[in-house]
């Protein structure tokens, strides 16, 4: 049997409240990942173009505040 297959037996078994807590902590792990592969994408000028174009847009004053203000 697969290690996912045990995991998923496993998960079905939990009473709810178990269950939601694995819910919330794996949500967590998932923005830990998330902001960790980020950190690493900006580290090595992946999104440098991402600021390249805000910049051009702030100079071309396209560049607007959200939220708008009203």
């Amino acid at each position: 049997m697969s290690t996912i297959l045990e995991i998923e037996r496993a998960i079905e078994r939990l009473a709810p409240g178990e269950r939601a807590k694995l819910g919330v902590w794996f949500a967590e792990r998932e923005a830990k990942d998330w902001d960790a592969q980020v950190d690493a994408d900006a580290a090595a000028g992946k999104l440098d173009f991402l600021f390249r174009e805000a910049d051009a847009e702030r100079e071309a004053g396209d560049l607007t505040s959200w939220p708008p203000n009203g």
